[in-house]
């Protein structure tokens, strides 16, 4: 993938699990890293000294994905910083609250699909026309196995919107094939990281693991490769509108 690097890509929702791991993996690859956080500061530094390490540049930014105007905010810091994004990864979000589709309340609705699937849409508008300027660029949204299964129990407010972030993959991809801005999406299955803390007990943790026909949660770092792939022109150039499964087998489609 010599074809990373130099390239700036901006990885929101990058202080911890998939976010961190895809960071760490572009910059191993000789890609500049903007690594995006919301309250996590001292991980996100920590992460940036992981992406110094490997002698490419860095930097954090912070910025809560539910507010339009923070995102604006973010890719203008970006691109002073950097001089340019080429590579947007959306990977921000989470379960927020775990509660039965009859007793979600509209602001909870309103909550969970802001931070889910409006926010990639948000950052996506305000990127977009940088990637223009340049002559393309790559778009990457983190969905779910959730949005093609229904989620787990209390999970469908999160596969709903996981659902929407899968729709709209395509239709931007549509969108802004002709700007030469490839748009696809990685969905990850039941993975072993922070997203969990709080919203799933170990019981339910063993019970979905116990539906794996790998027999084990995946690591963030086993969805950094599908991200990489789908960022690489060299080994994607002919690939867009896709959604790539990575989830030890659980959801074949």
């Amino acid at each position: 993938m010599e074809d990373l690097k130099g390239k700036v890509v901006l990885v929101t929702g990058a202080s911890s699990g998939i976010g961190a791991a895809a960071a760490l993996a572009f910059a191993a690859r000789g890609a500049c890293v903007a690594i995006h956080f919301h309250q996590r500061a001292a991980q996100a530094q920590a992460i940036l000294e992981g992406v110094l390490t490997c002698g490419t540049d860095g930097a954090v930014f912070q910025a809560d994905v539910q507010d339009t105007a923070e995102l604006a905010r973010l890719a203008s810091e970006v691109q002073q910083h950097f001089g340019r994004i080429d590579i947007l990864v959306n990977n921000a979000g989470g379960f927020v609250q775990r509660v039965a589709l009859m007793q979600a309340s509209d602001q909870l609705i309103d909550t969970i699909f802001h931070v889910n699937a409006r926010s990639m849409l948000a950052l996506s508008r305000h990127v977009v026309p940088m990637m223009r300027q340049q002559g393309g660029g790559c778009i990457i949204n983190v969905t779910s196995q959730a949005a093609r299964s229904g989620g787990s129990p209390g999970a469908g407010l999160y596969s709903s919107s996981k659902g929407y972030v899968n729709t709209l993959t395509r239709a931007l991809a549509k969108e802004l094939v002709a700007d030469r801005i490839r748009v696809n999406a990685v969905s990850p299955g039941v993975i072993d990281t922070p997203i969990h803390d709080g919203h799933t007990s170990a019981a339910l943790l063993d019970q979905l693991r116990a539906g794996i026909p790998m027999g084990r949660l995946g690591s963030a770092g086993e969805c950094s490769g599908a991200i990489l792939f789908l960022a690489s022109e060299q080994l994607a150039s002919y690939v867009t509108g896709q959604i790539i499964e990575v989830n030890g087998g659980s959801v074949m489609p």
